[in-house]
């Protein structure tokens, strides 16, 4: 059934699949499976379970729900949840299908109105549709006189012996008579309670299930629940109320959500699942209390209440808002979530909203930095003052009487970023050498407007050489005047800095240069959003036209090259592509793989990947992880990797259960500029990067890159790991 049903609405199987890891927040097949075993244990809840999911996701596809939201299984394990529940309470029978069926469809409904409610706020709707439906067929069922309540359960012995004879009876009674400690007993029912299996054996199950789903998440249901039993121990409350019905599972659900899979894994993440549990303990207590009365269970209510309201009132924060850290984007691991955040954080992370370029070309020496000896102190010390040098350090020609002489003199002085022009001063006349104008402090000045409560201010400007006026808006790069002397200024130079005030004379901000080169006698260094030291020698990025060429994708662009393995030759046909809300990417149509990226006028970066990591586009994707679309030779460019994009199962497997405290593991990234070609006829570059994962001093692994670039793009690319190599050439038009 569920293979012809596959064919008839893609990916149905796998929503099908996912509608049973989605109960733990996963999208893991082989969790997937185990899960359905374990509904099986008792095989007509498994049955009744399956049924339920069926039908509901068939009717979510014939009614036209959004199709990734059923192939996640979002619309599909509450009515999984449901189907469980009432295969374990009634005896099988035509009057129970039919009720079974009807009920999976009111969760289906509810699901979509809780999206619907619940998701306006940003919050997910977990199982509330399945407590609703669960509730309303139990008390409607009390006046349905055809349904008749299940006696399993009751005599364990003849069922196992019914299901799989003397050797089943042997089995179950092994599992039951483990020399474990009470806690651990109630730990493993716990979890087979999830799915309406009230002992070990399905518990161990969903252990090992979990544990092969994520490190994290088993580390959180155990922190989860032994907080709780030892919280129940040490304030004196009944302790049996976690086993009637195992209702403990409340505080590992809570702990996996809140711990690593809507927050990001951390510390602050664990020490809030700790923290929590009294709370999920007094939502326990309460509502047992109440719908004891009305003789149902609360099931998963606590879980439910607990996490939406902590994920709610952390919408009301402002500050703090890594203690502890919502989660972004969701990629359905605890795991992928921190090793990504960690990675995005020391790339992005400190990244301000506007990317602040030097207002200059050239090169130029910072000759007062922050915390100046001379003018940048107190309300005023978060700026820099910049000067040309020669080869010998001197800032003039000849003997520097005139500023004329001077070689920053009359150079142009750039926009830095993006803005309005919010005020000019330019009838300041320019000093003679070693005069100042007290009276008139800043000289001639322009303050640009870039966004609210964000300014930038050049000052000392050349009088009558500006070359925008008031309210104009210019963007980054644009001439704005002349580099002059005026002002307090005994000799030319540029004053610049950022200000949260639109006037003349505002306090400074402080507030980082965006990407730049440093200068040094034997070597270049790329800096990102760093602030200039004195004495620094300084420029922008100067583009290389074939690497900005090459490496600035566009939507809509074909990338084709021919591939040499040891293996043979095959054609390379990727294309770049953008999503709705235009996150642009390259895919190869062959293994249907990703590589995301993004480009920031600058500097090329890999961002994520997704799909067959033995692909040429995830060598690819490691190789050219972080390009500088300006070529200095001997630069080094360095970065690293999110552990889950690099690394196996196996190899990360133990890092897993202590990434949220300890990184042991270096994933590292570096690209040299090795040599430039360049003549009338043709461009050539060589750029060599590696891949290294480390534990200390010890590499894992490692893979050698050597790019070969032309003004028509890649000429070839060479990729080495260990015996194995990849020659990959342009292929010719």
């Amino acid at each position: 059934m569920i293979k012809r049903l596959s064919n008839i609405f893609p990916s149905f199987l796998t929503s099908i699949l996912d509608s049973y890891t989605q109960v733990f927040f996963s999208n893991n097949k082989l969790f997937a499976l185990i899960l359905i075993l374990t509904t099986f244990v008792d095989p007509f809840a498994g049955i009744s379970g399956l049924v339920a999911v069926v039908f509901a996701n068939t009717l979510a596809y014939l009614i036209g729900f959004n199709r990734q939201n059923i192939k996640a299984g979002f619309y599909g394990f509450n009515s999984l949840l449901v189907g469980l529940g009432m295969g374990v309470f009634y005896q099988p029978g035509f009057q129970f299908f039919i009720l079974l069926i009807f009920t999976s469809l009111l969760t289906l409904l509810l699901t979509v109105m809780m999206e619907g409610v619940i998701g306006k706020y940003g919050l997910p709707f977990l199982s509330l549709s399945f407590l609703l439906g669960i509730w309303l067929v139990t008390l409607a069922s009390r006046e349905f006189t055809a349904l008749t309540i299940s006696e399993r359960g009751i005599y364990h012995m003849n069922e196992m012996y019914s299901i799989g004879g003397l050797s089943m009876v042997k089995t179950y009674n092994w599992f039951q008579e483990l020399p474990l400690h009470e806690s651990i007993k109630l730990y493993f029912r716990s979890l087979g309670a999830i799915f309406f299996q009230y002992h070990m054996f399905a518990g161990i199950l969903v252990a090992i299930g979990l544990l092969i789903y994520s490190r994290i998440a088993f580390v959180l249901s155990l922190l989860g629940f032994f907080s709780a039993f030892f919280y129940y121990q040490f304030i004196g409350a009944n302790i049996y109320e976690l086993s009637y019905g195992y209702i403990g599972f409340n505080f590992i659900l809570t702990a996996i959500a809140i711990g690593g899979y809507f927050i990001i894994p951390s510390g602050f993440s664990f020490l809030w699942v700790i923290l929590l549990t009294p709370l999920i303990s007094i939502f326990l207590t309460s509502t047992n209390a109440v719908f004891g009365l009305f003789q149902l269970s609360v099931f998963s209510l606590p879980f439910n209440l607990t996490v939406l309201l902590f994920l709610y009132i952390l919408k009301f924060r402002d500050r703090s808002f890594t203690k502890p850290e919502i989660v972004g984007f969701q990629q359905i691991s605890p795991e992928k979530n921190l090793y990504s955040q960690l990675n995005y954080k020391g790339r992005f992370g400190k990244y301000p909203a506007v990317s602040i370029a030097l207002p200059f070309w050239g090169d130029w020496k910072v000759t007062q930095a922050h915390n100046g000896l001379l003018t940048h102190q107190g309300d005023w010390k978060h700026a820099w003052d910049f000067e040309v040098v020669d080869g010998e350090g001197l800032s003039f020609a000849d003997d520097g009487h005139f500023r004329e002489q001077y070689y920053c003199f009359h150079k142009p002085v750039l926009a830095p970023a993006d803005g309005w022009v919010e005020e000019i001063t330019d009838e300041v006349d320019d000093n003679d050498i070693g005069q100042v104008n007290l009276e008139q402090n800043w000289g001639n000045t322009i303050v640009i407007k870039h966004f609210d409560h964000f300014y930038s201010k050049l000052s000392h400007l050349e009088k009558g050489s500006f070359k925008v006026k008031k309210n104009d808006f210019v963007k980054k790069g644009d001439i704005l005047a002349a580099c002059g002397n005026s002002g307090r200024s005994p000799i030319p130079h540029l004053h610049f800095q950022l200000q949260a005030n639109p006037f003349i004379g505002s306090k400074t901000l402080d507030y980082p240069i965006g990407h730049f080169i440093l200068h040094k006698k034997l070597q270049f260094d790329l800096k990102s959003f760093e602030r200039p030291e004195t004495n620094d020698l300084v420029s922008n990025l100067e583009k290389n036209s074939a690497l900005e060429k090459f490496f600035h994708f566009i939507p809509g662009q074909k990338l084709q090259f021919q591939a040499k393995t040891c293996t043979g030759d095959f054609p390379v046909d990727w294309e770049v592509q953008a999503d709705a809300v235009n996150n642009s990417f390259i895919y190869c149509a062959f293994t249907k793989s990703k590589a995301w990226f993004r480009y920031d006028g600058d500097i090329h970066y890999f961002t994520y990947f997704e799909g067959d990591r033995k692909s040429l586009l995830y060598l690819f994707f490691l190789g050219a992880y972080k390009v500088t679309t300006g070529f200095y030779k001997n630069l080094l460019v360095r970065d690293s990797f999110p552990l889950s994009l690099v690394t196996n199962k196996g190899v990360i497997f133990l890092q897993d259960f202590i990434a949220p405290f300890w990184l042991f593991m270096k994933p590292e990234f570096e690209m040299e500029y090795v040599k430039l070609e360049d003549n009338f006829t043709n461009t050539n570059l060589l750029l060599r990067s590696t891949m290294q994962l480390k534990i200390g001093k010890y590499v894992l692994r490692k893979i050698e890159f050597e790019f070969e670039i032309s003004r028509n793009g890649l000429t070839s690319l060479s990729i080495i790991e260990k015996d194995r190599k990849v020659e990959v050439n342009a292929v010719k038009s």
